[in-house]
């Protein structure tokens, strides 16, 4: 969860380092920090609270060569002392940390034993204090960072420097995610994309037990028993206005305003007019008829994205289905078989209880497949096959975009493996054709927005909202009654419309908000049912539906009519523009919510 980076090359290491943690800013910190060498001075910086370029840096001279933190407490209060880089007895050895140390108190306890001073509470500082040890015994940083890695228990990302060494910065990565940037004659270390192409596109994302050696002119690669690895280089496909605001208040807006393109690209080149291409998935082959059941997992946002996929195959496939989420289903005791596939899903590709799923997946030998919109990342690069969704960087953390992505290549997914069950062509190519009409009708939603303004002003005063949705349409209630926890802090329930009369309705009175999803489906005459009942009640019905003579309450928000199983697509974006625009009515940090962050590597 927190974010790291260093940087060695040629340019003003502060400057990079700054930009950096901007960039990361979204992971969500309470403090922050960074050390830079000119070459004859350290200078050490630790703050808590937020990012202020000016009043923090004044008197520090730039350098070549600097690390950088934001700090999400977890061993240790917010203060300036836990706050990252932390150092060695001498001063010599700085270091960032992302993870977690679990046998962290009796490594300090033996430090202690031996003389060590400690200056923090934090897990983090045993690295430190073990690596001054092993210095001084092989007279070798290299060394010392192989025999310390010995002793450590748990996950973590480092970027170690070291004052004796000033020319060499050092990456090591077990759990938590890590990635070298290359440029010309520079390189700079981080615990994600965004902060990379501050160098240059290109880019290698560390594998688990690995170490990057970075100097001013070259790297090399090795894994915890000193030897050296392969490498493959990869490249950001995304450029400079994709991780800017632009003419935007907010990230999270112009997310969802990228929504439309955001699914053309999940669309781009892999449909045909009656069937779908998804390269690394046909490879497979017959491994993907001999299964018979499908398993689909994962967290938050792309859980809900999952529940949607699980109606999606159950429609066009004959796989038997089932959906928990991720951190949950890595504590059961389930039993995957041969003939079962996992679906994996995240927006990061980092997510550390979706990647503990398919660790365990893996080990009994089945299937494992990803939908992920990050290149490079762990799940991408563990499962077997994949779709990589292309939605561009997300920084609010809040996810929207991506979740229309994810839904979109499960779409895709279920089509591709319906085909070969049960699925005719002339039903796939119907599916196809009103898919790729969706970016546009979606496009008119957001014209919206004047509209859902208005509703959403009525909204402030609330301290609680009731969310309801049948079908396809009930993870929507779900995502939207979400949205609204996390940026406008209301607090919000969501149920099956079905489930009303089973306890939900005992929290309607007079003017108390529900907000209802009932596109004109399947269940749709006994949706109006459950409004009209919720009505009778007195309570402040905001319905979201394409019927163009929606007449039943005065608060409606219209969308285009769509096939039934593809309605998500277009149900859940006026309830990102609600939860939005309520947000920003509260004067609320909508990018960076209070406790949360962005991207959860860590349990």
């Amino acid at each position: 969860m927190c974010g790291i980076v260093g940087y060695l090359g040629k340019e003003k290491a502060l400057d990079i380092i700054l930009a950096s943690l901007k960039r990361l800013e979204y992971r969500g910190y309470d403090s922050w920090g960074f050390v830079v060498y000119n070459g004859k001075k350290i200078f050490l910086k630790k703050v808590v609270g937020k990012i202020t370029e000016a009043e923090n840096i004044a008197g520090v001279q730039n350098g070549f060569v600097g690390i950088g933190h934001t700090r999400w407490a977890t061993h240790g209060k917010v203060s300036e002392n836990n706050a990252h880089p932390h150092f060695d007895c001498q001063q010599k050895i700085f270091l960032v940390h992302n993870g977690i140390i679990e046998n962290y108190d009796l490594l300090k306890e033996k430090l202690l034993n031996k003389g060590h001073k400690f200056n923090s509470e934090t897990d983090t500082e045993v690295i430190c204090h073990l690596l001054e040890d092993y210095k001084k015994k092989f007279k070798n940083l290299k060394q010392a960072v192989l025999e310390t890695l010995k002793e450590l228990r748990g996950s973590f990302a480092l970027v170690i420097f070291d004052k004796d060494n000033p020319e060499l910065l050092i990456g090591v990565r077990l759990a938590s995610p890590l990635i070298l940037g290359v440029g010309e004659k520079e390189f700079i270390l981080a615990s994600d994309l965004l902060p990379i192409n501050l160098v240059g596109q290109k880019f290698i994302a560390l594998n688990d037990e690995e170490i990057v050696f970075v100097t001013k002119k070259d790297f090399e690669i090795k894994n915890f028993t000193n030897q050296q690895k392969l490498y493959l280089f990869q490249e950001i496909r995304w450029g400079q206005e994709d991780i800017e605001k632009g003419d935007f208040p907010d990230f999270m807006i112009k997310e969802i305003f990228e929504t439309p393109r955001a699914v053309r690209n999940t669309l781009k080149g892999r449909l045909l007019s009656d069937e779908v291409k998804l390269g690394g998935i046909e490879l497979l082959g017959d491994k993907l008829n001999k299964i018979s059941k499908i398993v689909l997992t994962g967290c938050g946002t792309a859980y809900y994205a999952g529940l949607v996929g699980k109606y999606v195959f159950e429609e066009l496939t004959d796989f038997q289905i089932e959906i928990d989420v991720a951190s949950e289903l890595r504590y059961r005791n389930y039993k995957f078989d041969d003939k079962t596939a996992l679906i994996a899903i995240s927006q990061s590709g980092e997510t550390a209880d979706t990647l503990e799923v398919i660790k365990e997946a893996k080990k009994k030998n089945i299937i494992t497949l990803g939908i992920v919109n990050v290149p490079g990342s762990s799940i991408s690069r563990i499962v077997d096959a994949g779709i990589f969704t292309y939605a561009g960087p997300e920084r609010a953390v809040a996810s929207t975009k991506a979740y229309y992505s994810q839904i979109t290549a499960l779409i895709m997914l279920a089509i591709f493996l319906g085909l070969r069950r049960k699925l005719s062509r002339s039903e796939a190519k119907n599916i196809l054709e009103e898919l790729k009409t969706i970016p546009e009708k979606q496009e008119k939603i957001l014209n919206l927005e004047s509209e859902i303004i208005k509703i959403a002003s009525d909204l402030t005063k609330s301290r609680s909202m009731l969310y309801l949705g049948r079908k396809f349409n009930y993870p929507v209630a779900l995502e939207g009654a979400l949205k609204m926890k996390e940026i406008a802090y209301i607090h919000a329930e969501a149920y099956p419309g079905g489930e009303m009369k089973h306890g939900p309705l005992a929290l309607v009175e007079h003017d108390f908000p529900v907000v209802f999803i009932n596109p004109h489906d399947s269940l749709y005459s006994k949706s109006l049912s459950n409004i009209e009942e919720i009505k009778a009640r007195g309570a402040k019905v905001i319905t979201i539906t394409d019927d163009i003579n929606c007449h039943f309450e005065e608060n409606f928000i219209f969308v285009h009519h769509t096939l039934e199983l593809l309605t998500p697509l277009l149900t859940t974006l006026p309830l990102h523009l609600l939860a939005y625009h309520t947000a920003k009515l509260l004067n609320r940090n909508i990018d960076r919510p209070r406790n949360l962050a962005k991207s959860v590597t860590v349990e």
